[in-house]
């Protein structure tokens, strides 16, 4: 049996804590949402407030497309009697459900700060039985932020398994990228020791931010620029173009970084 979700409160501290991953998701899957003959999302697990459903309707479909229908879906049927007034159906409706999805076939799931709570060995199972539910060409965000939305990093899956590691940062508050490894997804945070990818990813940001320290007085997105840049030119197969790094995003294929 599942453990209840969303055990971590998501946007009662700040309400715009999932504004980055949104972004980042309107971004990527923006054109599976687009193809799809019904444009469902699910925000698996999204606390004790309805904010982040809230806030990832009305983002897709400002800027994806406007008939969007995003489902909050808690395990806790109190937590979701409590989201149902924010409802606004068809557009945004709240429901009882775990890594199943409630029998819906989304085009999308959004699971953030969920499977922290989870043992590293059960990730695998919580992937598949999640992907398994997926409509065709849907896809997976599974990650984790901090409680101010600064920091995060999540792990975009398909049907066929994990595609990419994204980590993403507000670069005016970033001391360090080594900070970012204490929001990696829970299939990753206790890979950041020596003889794993993590471990040699973190260690050639390091060494890039440092390098970059005289690029500081132009701006923190210029430091990170530049620090991107490095990791690439060090033969890390970095996506994407500078304009994501600007914004502080930085993605790799999954090979690059999955646990050996």
């Amino acid at each position: 049996m599942e453990r209840p979700l969303g055990v971590v409160t998501r946007g009662t501290t700040n309400p715009n804590r999932l504004r980055r991953v949104d972004h980042w998701i309107v971004t990527a899957c923006g054109d599976a949402l687009r193809a799809a003959a019904d444009p469902l999302v699910v925000d698996l697990g999204y606390g004790a407030s309805p904010v982040t459903p809230v806030e990832l309707r009305t983002r897709l479909a400002a800027r994806v497309r406007a008939d969007v229908r995003v489902v909050g879906l808690e395990i806790d049927p109190v937590r979701v009697a409590a989201a149902r007034p924010a409802a606004d159906p068809p557009g945004l409706t709240f429901a009882r459900g775990g890594f199943e999805l409630a029998g819906l076939r989304p085009v999308l799931v959004r699971a953030c700060n969920v499977l922290r709570q989870y043992d590293e060995g059960e990730v695998a199972d919580a992937w598949h039985t999640m992907t398994a539910r997926l409509a065709p060409g849907g896809l997976l965000v599974e990650g984790t932020c901090d409680e101010l939305g600064r920091l995060g990093a999540w792990v975009l899956l398909d049907a066929a398994g994990p595609r990419t590691l994204t980590l993403a940062a507000k670069l005016t508050t970033l001391e360090s990228p080594a900070t970012l490894a204490e929001r990696l997804p829970k299939a990753l945070i206790h890979r950041n020791v020596p003889g794993e990818r993590m471990h040699e990813l973190f260690a050639a940001l390091e060494h890039g931010w440092r390098a970059a320290a005289g690029y500081a007085p132009f701006g923190p997105r210029e430091r990170w620029l530049r620090t991107v840049s490095a990791v690439k030119e060090s033969g890390w197969p970095v996506q994407g173009r500078p304009r994501a790094w600007r914004q502080g995003y930085l993605t790799l294929p999954w090979p690059a970084v999955a646990p050996t």
